[in-house]
């Protein structure tokens, strides 16, 4: 009872961060699904990934309604991603769980110094068309980003926000829209690689998709009225990361 609880309390805070910021779940999930679930490392890893990814595709269906996707983008970096998530999924269960944890922690490091930093926001209101150059930029991105997101059992949202404002100059919210499918497809192929090797917990797993759903809904409502605070939202929970971060190294070492 009391594991349900912290699961479904855990998948709410993961929805509210992916729908407010469109990205951060994994980065919350898989310290919640460690210290306070009590799942070993890399059963966290892949419960996380698809507890993330059924949270990223029903904001993105938020997102979609609302007509902040640009299609053409998602579909690319999904694409392109999709391969490489596959591939560092199966480079992740072949590492040790405790030293993955402890490489996952560096990561959060890297990724809360970069939340601390202005994010440029997009060249233009109004889609523009996809030309060639931005096509080839969205699918080298999307298979870096979906080969790290595979690795570290992540989203990747962190990455595929920028790297879509990077190859195409979209607009933030757009970005965060756009984001979202990939998101989902990286952690669903992510989460998918771990149970065939029966590294997801799924009672944990849906209780924090339920848990995350109506989070999603609320943070989808507090992005569509706290946009103009986004970055100090940023720098908020960029600061969370870091004391997470070291918390992890403090216990992996």
């Amino acid at each position: 009872m009391i594991e349900a609880f912290l699961a479904l309390g855990s998948g709410g805070l993961v929805g509210f961060v992916l729908g407010l910021i469109g990205a951060g779940g994994s980065i919350v999930a898989t310290p919640l699904l460690l210290y306070a679930v009590g799942l070993s490392p890399h059963m966290a890893l892949g419960t996380g990934a698809l507890a993330v990814s059924a949270n990223a595709f029903v904001n993105f269906a938020g997102h979609a309604r609302a007509g902040h996707v640009r299609w053409p983008a998602a579909a690319i970096f999904a694409a392109t991603g999709l391969a490489g998530a596959l591939a560092g999924s199966t480079l992740g269960k072949m590492m040790d769980g405790q030293r993955l944890i402890l490489l996952f922690a560096v990561m959060m490091l890297v990724i809360g110094f970069a939340m601390l930093r202005p994010r440029r926001a997009g060249a233009a209101e109004a889609p523009g068309p996809l030309t060639r150059a931005m096509a080839l930029r969205l699918g080298g991105i999307g298979l870096g980003v979906g080969l790290l997101a595979g690795f570290f059992g992540i989203g990747g949202g962190f990455l595929i926000v920028p790297g879509l404002i990077l190859a195409t100059g979209m607009p933030m919210l757009h970005a965060v829209g756009t984001s979202l499918l990939a998101v989902g497809i990286f952690g669903l192929a992510t989460a998918l690689n771990y149970a065939a090797s029966g590294l997801v917990d799924w009672a944990v797993a849906g209780e924090f998709i339920a848990g995350g759903v109506l989070g999603g809904a609320l943070g989808l409502q507090a992005a569509r009225h706290l946009a103009a605070g986004r970055e100090t939202l940023n720098r908020i929970f960029a600061g969370i990361v870091l004391v997470v971060a070291g918390f992890i190294i403090w216990r992996s070492l």
